[in-house]
């Protein structure tokens, strides 16, 4: 089968379109014909080896998974042996390494039906960034009625569903963002918008009870100074690509555990892990439409080097698709 496989690290140029193995299904295993696969900053990530740090876990002088990609929206080509809720010809989408590819083998326990309204592109847009903003705000920062949320990030992947989910948990939200995306983050039912081009978040004298960081382009004390004096604060900044580092981000994740400790506000530094709940939950939102994934553009299966060129020094808003 085709497949986006990567050899060693470096920039958008170490990825090809390559022939590889078909995967094997395991007892407990779903084999999915992909039909649309999303790009999370993850990716750049993995296939840059960037930060420095984080090559202990992807490998140490090349990635040990060859192939990209893990959010997938497809057709189910076939179950193991003691799969039950799943079977041959079923649209789902989920969560796998490897997702950049014709084929890929899923775990059962994180793989979703596909609502029928939702398009291929649209459900491989839901699971990272989609759980990664339910788990912040339901979970890491229990948001309830009524509270004031502020996201920095509303318009990037995780952003454009966070600010959906904030609303649904009836918060007030006010996204911040640059000036060409403002009108994306109002449709999504941000209540207010900052452009940070023109307004400093942190210094506008409003505070609010969550403040949920999707960028780490500001400072631990930044993020603290918008909130009250109980607030929560909620750590999951991607960054962006500068050219290689030792930690990048890892960095204010760190500060962020050391602050959680001693700070009268709460520090979550934000741990989002896949699971059939959280896919379930984000199917649910979708098939109502109180969560419409967000795709900026999308690219054929042989551009997903520029695909993923694109999120990582573009700015790229909302979602980036692969479609196969």
């Amino acid at each position: 089968m085709k497949a986006i496989v990567q050899e060693r690290y470096g920039s958008p140029d170490v990825l090809r379109v390559g022939e590889v193995d078909r995967p094997t299904v395991a007892d407990r295993e779903v084999l999915v014909r992909v039909r649309a696969a999303s790009v999370n900053a993850r990716d750049w990530h993995v296939m840059r080896g960037d930060p420095y740090l984080a090559r202990l876990v992807f490998g140490a002088t090349r990635p040990k998974a060859r192939i990209r990609g893990t959010d997938f929206a497809g057709v189910v080509e076939a179950v193991g042996a003691q799969v039950q809720g799943f079977a041959a010809g079923d649209e789902v989408f989920g969560e796998a390494e490897g997702a950049f590819a014709e084929y890929v083998s899923a775990p059962e326990d994180l793989v979703a039906s596909k609502p029928p309204s939702v398009t291929f592109e649209q459900a491989a847009a839901l699971p990272l960034a989609g759980y990664t903003a339910l788990q912040g705000l339901r979970d890491a920062a229990g948001v309830r009625p009524g509270q004031r949320v502020l996201i920095n990030g509303a318009s990037g992947g995780v952003g454009t569903f966070a600010v959906q989910i904030a609303k649904v948990l009836g918060a007030e939200v006010t996204g911040v963002c640059s000036t060409r995306n403002a009108d994306l983050v109002q449709s999504l039912g941000a209540d207010h918008v900052v452009d940070y081009t023109r307004a400093d978040f942190a210094a506008a004298g409003v505070s609010y009870d969550v403040v949920f960081d999707l960028v780490g382009n500001r400072t631990l004390t930044d993020c603290q100074r918008a909130l009250t004096a109980t607030g929560t604060l909620v750590l999951s900044g991607g960054g962006m690509s500068e050219g290689g580092s030792l930690v990048g981000p890892m960095g204010l994740l760190v500060k962020g555990r050391v602050v959680s400790r001693f700070a009268r506000q709460r520090v979550q530094v934000l741990t989002a892990t896949p699971s059939r709940e959280s896919l379930a939950t984000l199917a649910e939102l979708a098939a109502s439409g109180k969560v419409v994934p967000a795709v900026d553009r999308t690219y054929g299966f042989d551009e997903g080097a520029e695909a993923i060129r694109h999120l990582e020094v573009e700015h790229a808003r909302a979602k980036v698709v692969i479609v196969m």
